[in-house]
């Protein structure tokens, strides 16, 4: 048997690999990590964390317009750089402690770019090291489109850096970057433009929801132009000016790129190991493994249909350890809850809204309408809805939820759809009053499947 430096190298210290490094280490495998940037990955130092944190007071400033017609009348305002000195207190220490909880779990952590030697040698920065096993946790960046004055674009992770805002920010793209921090900037007083190749917003969504949060969105403020390509950008003075192929020009302060994300293979050497790749990603099997039978892939940088998230990055890290292990199975995933925190939230989970308006031969749809008929559970969201998606026999098996609530309500409905619940477990659990979550599963369950007479 081949002596190797290490049972287990990671390549990338994000969710898609310390989750499952714990597993290996309690196994009593010897691991090591390979990182270029900051210990944690993107989610904890530029992304998700960040951007979760300077949500928050934007997320309780937008619920409180309900209640200005009913005695609120208090003025709050909203401080961006006293936000970002928050911002800098809670997140900048997180890469530090990341660090010291790796290594104090016996993990060696390697500073530098990795590219592949062969399929079990890695050289990082100046280091050659060897390992039984590799997994490629490298995730993804952000794409600014190839036009002149590309230069001029900045990404999700500057935004999220900016000591002042901006007056005008342009957001190229009506994804869920754009979507979201459009939803977030303007409460801060940003005027703001949206550019959108496609006809409408959020594509991978319903179209109802999407539009939806559009209109909330253009009632702020913000500038729609759908079916428009983004052709170039100048700067003039202190100003961009952004032009498409139809001749629109918009002036701005401030431009962020968001027309989409680029796995992280770029020189990494995978042809060295016989790894096949493509700008999706890494192909694996279902198993994760590549096609070097050693060596796994995980999270954002996997070419996969699955939503790339950092729960399915931690569920795959997890799953890819046990594999290691010697855990047979093929990688079986459930259904994958997401949110775009926009305001109102949009969550989803399951057959899609989409898909099932496609395949009526197999699903029916139907609206629970809880805001609307419990106002005094929803805080006065009376517009606040699901779309749920049931297959001939009624067990739930999707839902779309529209509501500032819909990141916390997704996750019960998510249960319901894996657990395969039926009329009668919902009405045997009793459930907290008066809740959220009570008054969306007491509507819901008298459409779903019931074990009477079965």
């Amino acid at each position: 048997m081949a002596n190797f430096d290490y049972d287990v190298l990671y390549i990338g210290t994000g969710h898609a690999a310390w989750h499952g490094a714990l597993i290996l280490a309690g196994a009593g495998k010897k691991i090591a990590f390979a990182e270029r940037d900051l210990t944690g990955g993107t989610c904890t130092n530029y992304g998700c964390d960040a951007k979760a944190l300077l949500d928050g007071p934007a997320e309780l400033v937008s619920a409180l317009e309900r209640y200005k017609n009913l005695g609120l009348s208090a003025d709050i305002r909203m401080d961006w750089p006293k936000f970002m000195e928050y911002k800098h207190q809670v997140i900048d220490p997180l890469a530090g402690a990341m660090t010291g909880m790796l290594t104090n779990a016996g993990f060696t952590i390697i500073n530098g770019s990795a590219e592949f030697i062969d399929q079990h040698t890695v050289k990082v920065g100046d280091k050659t090291v060897t390992a039984e096993n590799i997994v490629i946790c490298t995730g993804q960046s952000d794409v600014k489109l190839d036009i002149p004055g590309k230069e001029y674009m900045h990404t999700s992770r500057e935004i999220l850096d900016l000591a002042e805002l901006p007056e005008h920010i342009t957001f190229i793209g009506a994804g869920i970057i754009s979507m979201e921090f459009a939803s977030l900037l303007t409460q801060f007083g940003v005027k703001a433009t949206v550019i959108e190749y496609a006809d409408r917003a959020l594509l991978a969504y319903s179209e109802e929801y999407s539009a939806r949060v559009v209109d909330k969105l253009k009632a702020s403020g913000v500038d729609f132009h759908f079916g428009e390509s983004l052709a170039s950008i100048e700067k003039s003075g202190d100003k961009y000016i952004a032009k498409t192929a139809s001749g629109l020009t918009v002036e701005t302060d401030y431009i962020l790129a968001a027309t989409g994300r680029r796995a992280n293979v770029a020189g990494l050497g995978l042809e060295n190991a016989g790894i096949e790749y493509s700008p999706r990603g890494v192909k694996v099997d279902d198993h994760m493994r590549t096609t070097a039978s050693n060596v796994y892939a995980s999270g954002d940088v996997v070419d996969k249909m699955i939503p790339r998230l950092t729960p399915t990055a931690t569920f795959e890290s997890n799953y890819i350890a046990l594999a290691i292990l010697g855990t047979p199975q093929p990688i079986q995933y459930p259904a994958v809850p997401n949110v775009v925190f926009t305001l109102p939230r949009i969550a989803a989970a399951g057959v899609t809204v989409n898909q099932a308006l496609k395949e009526t031969d197999k699903y029916h749809i139907a609206k629970v309408e809880y805001g609307k008929l419990l106002s005094f559970e929803y805080r006065n969201e009376t517009d606040a809805e699901a779309t749920v998606i049931l297959d001939k026999d009624n067990y739930l098996v999707g839902a779309e939820i529209y509501g500032d609530q819909a990141g916390e309500m997704i996750n019960i409905i998510t249960m319901i759809i894996n657990g395969r619940m039926t009329m009668e477990m919902i009405m045997g659990t009793i459930w907290a009053f008066p809740t959220q979550t009570d008054g969306l599963v007491e509507m819901l369950a008298p459409m779903l499947h019931s074990s009477r007479g079965e």
